[in-house]
């Protein structure tokens, strides 16, 4: 049994992509397809070891974070575009609870609030995250960043944001320019990484117009690098 096959991003992948994907030196490269948005039309997606990083990739056809979610001047019912990677790491890897679900990292953009560690602000910039993803047929993609009861009290990261989804605002070096996206992560916070898989996912998220569970929501995927978010990708050793 795979938990990296959820049911409904499963489907929205297969009507979406339609398109086989290759490996490539342990990477996933995909056929571009012109029908999604060029700056979420994922083409090659890697994670290398590299000087001490581990860093994460995905190039797109063009213009890495130029669209970018409007403005609605409200909390509830307001966007989130993200460029993901789903990952093999248990969700213990970035400090939370084991076993928790799909551990992921995200760079995001929402410009209708801030979720940065210790009250900072990032609504004006894309920005990482760790994310652990659950099924929930509630959301229109069948996946939502998982909830944190009323009452409960997790185990979580030190950069937690405070809101009550299972995710974490790290401070990682995040560059998007021209067709790339990369993030540099310290391989001393990330002791699995050499052996986990991964993929690459482009979409769109959504805050429930009425604050109740779910909260954040996968609405829409724009392309699944595999194809069927199948983690085929391995992390290249580096330097």
């Amino acid at each position: 049994m795979t938990l990296w096959t959820p049911r409904g991003l499963g489907l929205v992948a297969a009507a979406l992509c339609g398109l086989s994907a290759g490996a490539a030196a342990h990477g996933i490269e995909t056929p571009a397809n012109q029908a999604v948005i060029a700056s979420f039309d994922i083409i090659e997606t890697r994670i290398v070891t590299d000087h001490g990083h581990a860093v994460f990739r995905t190039r797109v056809r063009a213009d890495a974070g130029k669209a970018t979610p409007r403005a609605t001047g409200t909390f509830e019912g307001s966007e989130v575009y993200a460029y993901v990677w789903p990952t093999s790491l248990n969700s213990a890897e970035a400090g939370f609870e084991k076993d928790q679900g799909i551990l992921a990292l995200a760079v995001t953009f929402h410009p209708d609030f801030d979720d940065a560690a210790h009250g900072g602000r990032n609504r004006d910039r894309w920005h990482p995250h760790w994310v652990v993803l659950g099924e929930d047929r509630a959301c229109p993609g069948g996946l939502k960043v998982k909830d944190i009861p009323e009452g409960a009290r997790p185990k979580l990261p030190e950069t937690w944001p405070g809101v009550p989804l299972l995710i974490d605002s790290p401070e990682y070096r995040t560059d998007l320019k021209a067709d790339l996206v990369e993030v540099h992560i310290p391989l001393e916070t990330l002791g699995a990484i050499a052996t986990a898989s991964f993929d690459g996912v482009t979409a769109g998220l959504r805050v429930n117009a009425n604050l109740h569970t779910p909260l954040l929501c996968v609405t829409g995927i724009h392309k699944v690098a595999s194809g069927n978010l199948s983690l085929p990708g391995k992390v290249v050793p580096g330097r």
